[in-house]
């Protein structure tokens, strides 16, 4: 009965066209320049071209100035949105050898999603953008290319992720307190390598060192990390955003509680890489969370060949009829209902806000007690719905193992993402050309 993530976490996926779009649609977004192609980078049987790079970093430009960071040198910057590519490019071979597509059904959704968070019709922001000098084209194969990098992420990562019972147990008995902590974080983060040698890791300690030393210089952080930083964030400055206690490893959140607002660590290694954090701001989501659960139950009869939506509507009024006429509801749900609740008479349970799909909300909400409603059609089907207790529930216990759960799902993905990209790169033939005249 719960609705349908896929289209919202689509959308949600998709990493830079979002500053490429502000980008386009902002007042003063830049004309495009002409640059000689050449390839500047071959990943396996790929080229990444010289036009393909400029036009990233002049997005990339756009998006560091809008949040007021003061740009890195061109060549650094150039050099970091090249390493940026690579790592998608490998990431999207990987993804076609696999079988994983995203058709052009799924990319219109995403598009018309786009056109009207912009305030606009499709026509219309496919305007704004080729008058900003991307083509049509190219911009449908950026959001298909950022869409297929969350499905990848998603497939090989995020789904074989499992947090159980006990792990949010000890993490409440150890975190005690901490587990409502919340941080605003900024980063910069140098990759290691797999299987490294000593003179590869030294490398690394190195470019790290070099940033720690210039943060020491006063550079801004933001400006260190848009130069130094491998993680993607660092187009962003570094800027991670707020980050739960639970979703960080328990050694960055024994540094972090010694910090305040504006200070950044020392260097901090992981098996994966090298990083300096920045704490941006911290607090504590101590609020009690009181919701309205309401105690349903339904009759559900889907529409298909067989049986057209007017069909199922009669047969949802005939049962309605003997129900209102004394026959009891829970009977007639075990007979009638398609629904798997038919075998407890159809009854749902204490549903939370948001559990349901909107249309059958909205009609539960409408009912008094014990009301039974008219046929309410819903993308299962059409449901008689009957409401039979309400009230007030305090749900914060129960939110906040949600919020645990989530939070180590989260530091479980991100860990075991840094390192399957890590293998998978290792694993490519690269060959940069950047440097070459």
């Amino acid at each position: 009965m719960t609705s349908s993530p896929k289209l919202s976490s689509l959308l949600n996926r998709i990493r830079y066209s979002a500053p490429l779009i502000a980008a386009l649609l902002s007042a003063g977004a830049s004309a495009s320049v002409v640059t000689v192609d050449r390839v500047v980078a071959v990943v396996n049987r790929s080229a990444i071209t010289q036009v393909e790079l400029a036009r990233k970093v002049d997005t990339i430009k756009q998006n560091l100035e809008r949040q007021k960071v003061k740009l890195p040198p061109d060549d650094v910057l150039q050099q970091q949105v090249l390493d940026r590519m690579i790592i998608d490019q490998v990431q999207l071979q990987y993804a076609e050898q696999s079988g994983l597509r995203i058709d052009d059904r799924q990319l219109e959704i995403a598009l018309n999603r786009l056109a009207e968070q912009n305030q606009l019709s499709l026509p219309e922001f496919r305007k704004k953008v080729e008058a900003s000098g991307i083509t049509w084209r190219q911009l449908r194969e950026d959001i298909r290319q950022e869409i297929t990098l969350g499905r990848l992420k998603e497939r090989e990562v995020d789904n074989r992720v499992v947090v159980t019972e006990s792990e949010i147990d000890d993490y409440l008995k150890i975190a005690g307190s901490r587990a409502k902590q919340e941080y605003e974080l900024a980063q910069i983060q140098v990759n290691i390598p797999e299987n490294a040698t000593p003179e590869q890791v030294q490398a690394k300690r190195a470019r790290i060192q070099n940033a720690r030393q210039e943060l020491a210089d006063g550079k801004a952080f933001a400006t260190v990390a848009a130069s130094y930083s491998n993680d993607a964030s660092a187009t962003k400055g570094g800027n991670l955003g707020w980050r739960a206690a639970g979703s960080l490893p328990p050694a960055f959140t024994a540094l972090l509680d010694k910090m305040k607002p504006g200070e950044y660590t020392d260097i901090v290694r992981t098996p994966v890489a090298f990083h300096i954090f920045k704490l941006l701001d911290k607090r504590d989501q101590n609020q009690k969370v009181i919701v309205k659960q309401t105690h349903a139950r339904h009759i559900l009869i889907r529409s298909n060949e067989l049986v057209s939506t007017t069909d199922a509507q009669q047969k949802l009024q005939q049962m309605r009829a003997r129900i209102m006429a004394g026959q009891d509801f829970a009977q007639v749900a075990k007979a009638f209902s398609e629904d798997p609740s038919a075998a407890k008479g159809g009854d749902l349970g204490w549903l939370n806000p948001g559990e349901t799909v909107p249309q059958f909300e909205q009609a539960m909400d409408a009912l008094a007690l014990n009301e039974i409603s008219q046929p309410v059609q819903s993308p299962f089907g059409f449901h008689l719905i009957q409401v039979l207790e309400r009230r007030d529930q305090d749900v914060t216990l129960e939110q906040a193992r949600f919020k645990i759960r989530n939070e180590l799902r989260q530091r479980k993905a991100e860990e075991q993402y840094e390192d399957w990209l890590r293998q998978l790169r290792d694993r490519a033939r690269i060959e940069i050309r950047l440097k070459d005249e």
